[in-house]
């Protein structure tokens, strides 16, 4: 089994910019990502009730330049604006031919 070192990126992001995030990453080079409804605390403490929305974890696995856009792009666009973080971490897959081809 051969092992291939990709870029995970995780995106905590309000959910009124999910369709925004999603079509951003797909031009950025991003070939899938998984999306699921999170909640926590940060720096601004804990959603005081269900009319602030919701929160999602945006999660896509990338090639490191490709991760790089993403995180810029993200820090341009929406960190001045909303409330949007974002990191990335190295991660080993099997199939690593999935994130190094051309998007089909």
């Amino acid at each position: 089994m051969e092992l291939t070192t990709v870029k995970l990126v995780t995106i905590i992001s309000e959910a009124i910019l999910e369709e925004r995030i999603l079509h951003d990453l797909r031009k950025l080079g991003a070939r899938g990502y998984t999306v699921g409804e999170v909640r926590g605390e940060g720096t601004r403490g804990v959603h005081a009730s269900e009319w602030e929305g919701k929160s999602l974890r945006i999660e896509t696995l990338v090639k490191p330049e490709v991760a790089e856009q993403i995180l810029q792009h993200l820090a341009h666009t929406y960190f001045p604006h909303f409330a949007v973080i974002a990191y990335m971490t190295d991660v080993q897959v099997v199939r690593g031919d999935k994130f190094h081809g051309e998007r089909t």
